[in-house]
Formats: C-alpha cells, structure tokens, sequence
C-alpha cells in the first residue's frame, strides 16, 4: 500500500493531526511529533523543503494491528506465519517511486530531520536498505544515515549483521535506501532470520506488495515507496557517524562508520518523508515488536505452552522480555526464560508469568512478581554472555553482560494461601449511576 493512501484513511477516522502552519525540518517537527506522541500527524508547510512529513504512524501494537484489520493478540500468529510461508511479491514496470526521477543529487532539498541537538546532522532513521549478494540473495535491513555533504551519508553498520558480512566480503555494495514505507515493509525489514532469507517474501506474505527493478543496479525495490536513495558504500571511506539518540533514549557514542555515496534520488510526485523519532516509541515497537515472534516459537520449541510475548517499552523494546504461559509444569517457568534468551540473544531481563496475567499492564505484572516470586528458587543468573551494544551498561567494547530471569508464576500446588486473585461481582453500572 501507498502511504499516503493509508494516511487518508486515518484522516477520514479523525486520527490523524494535520498542521498546516510553517515548520522546520531542523529541530520543530520532531518536538512537535513528540508532544503529540502517540497521535499520527502530517506537516504540510515545511520552511526548509518542498516536501511533506508524516511520522507517529506506527508507535502502538494497536496501530500496527488496526493497518493489518487484526487484534493486537493476532501480531506474533500473523508475523510467524508469513515468515514460515513467505512469497515472491509481483514486479512491475512504471512504479510510484519512480515517478520522479531527480537530474541532480541533492540531499538538502529533501526533508532528512534534524531530531536532537546532540545529534551528529540531519540522520534518516526511517530508511529501510536494500541490499543484494551474489551468494545469499537480496537483503531488507534497517540502518540509519547521517547526512554531511549533498551527495554522502555516513551509515551505522553493526557488525554481525548481513549487511556487514556482504560489505566486508565485497569491500562496496550497491544498496537502495527507501523511506516512506507501510508495516508489512517496515516489520519485515526489522525480523530476525537466517541469512538468505529475503525479507520482501516476508512483507508480501504479510501483505500483498510490489516491487521494481532500481534505477541504477539490479536491486529489486518496494515500488510504492515514498522516497529512494540509490547509491554505493564503501567499506573503506569512513567518517564520523554520531551522536545519535539510541532506542535506549541515551546519546550513542561518535565511531567510525561506512560512507554512502547517493547516486540517484526518485521519488513519488506527491512524495511525503516518513519521520521517526529515534529512541521514541514508534522507533521502539519497529525495533522490538519484530522479535516476538522468534522468542514465541523458541519458547514453543521448549514444550511450553506460550501465550504471549511481549518486549516492553519499559526496557527500551529491546532489553526486557515479558512472557504469558499456560503452565503445566513446575520448570516451565524456567524452560521460558532459557528459550527467551535464545530468541533475543540480546535481552538483559526476562519475566515469565501465568496466563492470568496482562503482560501489557505493568500493575499487574509488578503484582505477580510481588506475590508469585521468591528469589531463592525463582530467579536465574547467567554466566556473563554478550548481549546488547545498545545498553549502557554492559561492557564497553565486548557488549558482556549478566543476564536474569525472573519465574513470576505460581506453584501448580499451594500449600498455604491461595495464589488466585479475589475477583469482584461485575454489574452494569448504568443501572446505579446517572
């Protein structure tokens, strides 16, 4: 689906903000986008470019299943099943990305943000690259670029990562950067899957899309992506990428970073930039949300009955683990947290609870750990292990850190108080009321 078009949908349901009044894509879109946080919103009159903004799209599990016509309960079934039935998407000539095809490269006339004044330049954070190798096939990642020139971008690569196996085999890979894509792309962008899976297959699975042949390599794009940046990087060009605000909501650290060089930009003629706000929860439940369903099916894998999975926002969609499980027994508690430790191997905090529990509740979750748990036989400390580059805490450079498990369920058997929750008579207050 076409952005755009969707964005009108949500306008006919009154849920999206339209501003009107002059705007900058330096600094005010993105405080704007954060006071109005969750709500979506389109900024119609930038000072500083021709073209408009849309960003809060996507920042709840709800949202993202309102797009499918889904329940938020339906996310992991719905994800699983496209990436274990993926299928080829349809290629077609004459995309909307194409509409437009620019003479010139020019990077300042787009409206790449300016999100933070710690920011190291204006960075894409919505760009989903597409990249290709001769062995593995076509490749669908996220990576943020930092313009610094009208024609270069510096792109973070995190090492381990395909794209970081085909850039340091091949020494420059030809990629596609596009921006401005709907949740089947954005999801499928963010899953975690073996090398050689192409993630597209995963998208159309999700969702019928299109793709087209890009303008100047073989690369097969989305073809009704809002904006695309064609172009090489070079593993050998570096400069200073950074700072930059984390999903952790803290300031990354400056490193030396691949330079990408724009070779072309096409785009849709009624192109709108696709904001998101790094380190916020849209950025957040891109990030986190596509990892469920690997920690589900590990779980599953186990012989636990697996509920739910949720990566909570609380721990930056990334760090922390919450589990639903219909506990049959007694170690489930503890096959859980081992399972969800191998299906986010960079978790930090894992908590498995029962079925009678909201994992989405942070009340209720608190009140499981606090009558359900006891540390001297519910809690698991790992060795020391890598997790996660994005946590401050964990070791610099290694990425080493302890690990802990949390088995907030209830015994199959009590022996004293019971562990179930009084319920309360439900009347229909309208009866008594008003």
């Amino acid at each position: 689906m076409i952005l755009e078009n969707y964005m009108k949908e949500l306008e006919k349901e009154g849920k999206l903000t339209v501003i009107g009044k002059p705007v900058s894509k330096k600094y005010e879109i993105a405080g704007v986008l954060k006071a109005l946080e969750p709500k979506p919103a389109i900024f119609e009159n930038l000072t500083d470019s021709d073209y408009r903004v849309a960003g809060n799209l996507f920042c709840t599990k709800g949202q993202v299943a309102s797009y499918f016509g889904i329940e938020k309960e339906d996310i992991i079934p719905t994800l699983s099943a496209a990436i274990d039935n993926r299928s080829s998407p349809e290629i077609v000539n004459n995309a909307p990305c194409q509409e437009v095809v620019e003479k010139e490269v020019d990077l300042d006339m787009i409206p790449i943000l300016l999100h933070n004044k710690a920011d190291g330049g204006p960075y894409v954070s919505s760009g989903v690259v597409v990249s290709s190798d001769p062995e593995y096939g076509q490749n669908l990642d996220f990576h943020r670029g930092m313009q610094f020139d009208k024609d270069k971008m510096v792109i973070r690569v995190v090492r381990g990562r395909d794209f970081s196996k085909f850039l340091e085999k091949r020494g420059q890979v030809d990629i596609a950067m596009c921006i401005g894509n709907t949740p089947e792309i954005l999801i499928a962008a963010a899953t975690s899957v073996e090398t050689g899976v192409n993630e597209l297959e995963i998208a159309n699975a999700l969702r019928k899309i299109r793709v087209t042949k890009a303008e100047t390599s073989s690369l097969l794009i989305p073809a009704d992506a809002e904006f695309v940046l064609e172009g090489t990087v070079y593993l050998e060009e570096k400069h200073d990428e950074g700072p930059f605000i984390d999903l952790t909501e803290t300031v990354d650290v400056v490193r030396q970073e691949p330079v990408f060089h724009v070779k072309k930009i096409t785009h849709r003629k009624n192109a709108i930039w696709q904001a998101l706000l790094p380190g916020r929860a849209e950025h957040k439940i891109l990030m986190g949300m596509p990892r469920e369903p690997t920690v589900y099916k590990k779980v599953k894998d186990r012989g636990v009955e697996v509920i739910d999975v949720n990566i909570t926002p609380g721990g930056a969609s990334w760090l922390h683990i919450a589990v639903k499980v219909n506990k049959k027994n007694e170690d489930d508690g503890i096959k859980a947290m081992e399972a969800a430790f191998e299906g986010h191997t960079s978790a930090k905090h894992v908590w498995v609870y029962d079925d009678d529990i909201d994992i989405y509740n942070e009340q209720e979750r608190e009140w499981a750990m606090a009558t359900r748990f006891q540390a001297d036989v519910d809690l698991l400390i790992k060795d020391k292990e890598p997790g996660s580059s994005l946590d401050p805490s964990a070791e610099p450079g290694t990425k080493m850190t302890t690990k802990v498990g949390f088995d907030c369920t209830k015994v199959l058997e009590s022996k004293g108080k019971s562990f179930e929750k009084a319920e309360f008579p439900e009347v229909e207050l309208d009866k008594y009321v008003g």
